[in-house]
């Protein structure tokens, strides 16, 4: 399935994407995609409510995409995941995932403005797998116990200002955490719909020249060990999002630094996911 939120930021209202391209309102099953709706069990509901033809259908026109779930309670990050990006920067390959965090407030809509801070000579771009953590998730014993506690795939953007993450602090935080910096979706895409989340093709064009084009099969570390190790060390909520790395082909890894400019336009795609498309512009 694939679950979608839309209208205006803070009032979405949540709708299943249909094969055929159809847009049907879940308001009479819950009021948001949400931690709480995936904890109990709600894309269950919904496929019950649709093989019972119990959901409306909904004029979707001229309404904006939002995120395909409400504000993480935490977004967690992982760096330097794709053998090529870490040779591009001229980093080490990891032992282990290189893990930091992200302001949850920096999730905006797949499609929405994307500012460049103020001061900014150095905002960059990153196309990444998002995982949306659909149950508890507490020292999970294996890769198999991990599957299990995610709800769904989405195109994730982790925007990045360099200046501000690798100049102004030993931690990554500063740059990753600006204002809109995180875009969304289109879609959540539940795991029935995925076979296989570590063969998905990434792609991201920055004003119609592609930039990155990569495979999730290049991960170093997978989704499921991502998510293994990581609640070694934190509890995993439903609702949280973890961004699992991105490919090479960023503007830090490009001798002439091409960095965003207020006006460009970033489109970016997953297989299977949906594409986004943002311009930029000065905050």
């Amino acid at each position: 399935m694939k679950l979608m939120r839309l209208g205006e930021p803070g009032e979405e209202r949540p709708v299943l994407h249909t094969d055929d391209r159809r847009i049907l309102d879940l308001s009479g099953i819950t009021a948001d995609i949400d931690g709480a709706f995936l904890a109990a069990d709600g894309p269950a509901r919904i496929r019950s409510a649709l093989d019972a033809g119990l959901l409306p259908e909904l004029d979707a026109r001229g309404l904006r995409t939002g995120a395909p779930v409400a504000r993480p309670g935490k977004v967690v990050c992982v760096g330097l995941n794709y053998r090529d990006h870490a040779a591009e920067t001229g980093a080490e390959i990891p032992e282990r995932p290189v893990v930091f965090m992200k302001d949850p407030a920096t999730v905006v809509g797949p499609y929405d403005t994307v500012l460049i801070p103020r001061g900014s000579r150095r905002t960059d771009w990153e196309v990444e797998l998002g995982v949306v953590i659909g149950r508890r998730a507490r020292y999970l014993a294996g890769h198999e116990d991990a599957l299990d506690c995610i709800a769904g795939y989405a195109v994730s953007h982790d925007v990045s200002e360099r200046e501000f993450q690798l100049d102004f602090s030993p931690q990554w935080d500063l740059g990753k955490s600006c204002e809109t910096f995180n875009p969304l979706g289109p879609w959540l895409v539940t795991p029935d719909e995925i076979a296989d989340p570590q063969a998905l093709g990434l792609c991201l064009s920055v004003n119609g020249v592609q930039r990155q084009d990569g495979s999730t099969k290049d991960m170093i570390f997978q989704v499921a060990e991502i998510v293994r190790y990581l609640s070694q060390y934190m509890v995993l909520h439903p609702g949280d999002l973890i961004n699992t790395g991105t490919p090479a082909g960023v503007a830090l890894g490009l001798p002439d630094q091409p960095y965003v400019r207020a006006g460009d336009t970033v489109e970016l795609s997953i297989d299977g996911l949906g594409i986004q498309r943002q311009s930029f512009a000065s905050a």
